[in-house]
């Protein structure tokens, strides 16, 4: 019914009687033939809806954890250090009950020896193709689980090579990737020296009530601008236009909309909140 009522209603805006006649005709046709294939696409809710927001985040989800999985064995056996890190990662996430039993299970999968890497990030490039952020942030994190202990091992960057490859990341970018995170994770390392060193100073002020000196985060002009993907000659054009785009690519809501879990909304959150206290720390050296 509602194909010849629509299809009367534009042939009259476009063609008048002549217009409404054809449309009417075009209506009853595609109420016969066509109603039962656009219902199973969604509608009309479906030609805005694009795919299915629930699935690509799934994918997301559970291929993530099963090539964190498949680097954490790439030595032969899964350190304890992985371990605490990928329950580290699901603590950041609040992963509980059966989400963080998914993400269990998934890890464990990419430590089977039938585990297919190429495969699976064969599949999560298929479905994110066109979300270039996205694959991304996918590397990051796993760059993220092979530097939990502090050392990249060779076989490990041999594995992340390989799905920078299959994400279609260039060499280039991924030694980006890589040299972004290496400072990335010694700044977290530092603030957390820095909070603990706070927390003491606190505990003695408490004690002991007199003068004291204010601890130093230890940030230096080089490690925020290896932080933000550059090198000791940047300009102050250079440091805001590498801001505005890390921003950009680790904004999470964007990423959330085009597929990140929403469990996995911290990461981009904690890398945001990394990039912005890098840029401060420039823009108050200049």
């Amino acid at each position: 019914m509602w194909g010849k009522v629509l299809g009367f209603c534009f042939g009259f805006m476009f063609g008048k009687f002549i217009g409404a006649l054809l449309g009417l005709y075009l209506g009853h046709m595609f109420d016969r033939t066509l109603k039962q294939d656009f219902d199973k696409a969604g509608g009309f809710s479906g030609l805005f809806k694009g795919d299915d927001i629930n699935e690509r985040q799934a994918l997301f989800f559970s291929s993530c954890f099963a090539v964190m999985g498949h680097i954490a064995k790439s030595n032969g056996r899964v350190s304890e250090t992985h371990i605490r890190a990928a329950s580290l990662f699901m603590d950041e996430m609040n992963l509980s009950g059966d989400e963080r039993r998914e993400a269990q299970d998934a890890f464990r999968s990419g430590k089977e020896s039938d585990f297919s890497l190429k495969e699976t990030v064969h599949d999560f490039k298929e479905r994110f193709a066109r979300r270039h952020d996205l694959l991304q942030l996918f590397l990051e994190i796993q760059i993220q689980m092979a530097f939990s202990d502090g050392h990249l091992a060779e076989q490990e960057k041999q594995l992340l090579q390989e799905v920078s490859k299959q994400l279609g990341i260039s060499r280039t970018q991924f030694s980006f990737l890589l040299k972004r995170y290496q400072a990335e994770f010694a700044f977290r390392q530092q603030q957390q020296r820095f909070y603990e060193q706070q927390n003491q100073q606190r505990s003695t002020h408490n004690e002991q009530q007199g003068h004291r000196v204010p601890p130093n985060n230890g940030m230096n002009r080089a490690q925020a601008l290896a932080l933000l993907g550059l090198s000791n000659d940047a300009t102050s054009r250079d440091i805001k236009v590498a801001y505005r785009k890390l921003m950009a690519q680790h904004h999470p809501d964007k990423l959330v909309s085009q597929g990140l879990p929403k469990h996995m909304m911290e990461v981009a959150v904690k890398k945001s909140q990394d990039i912005q206290a890098a840029y401060e720390y420039l823009k108050k050296a200049a």
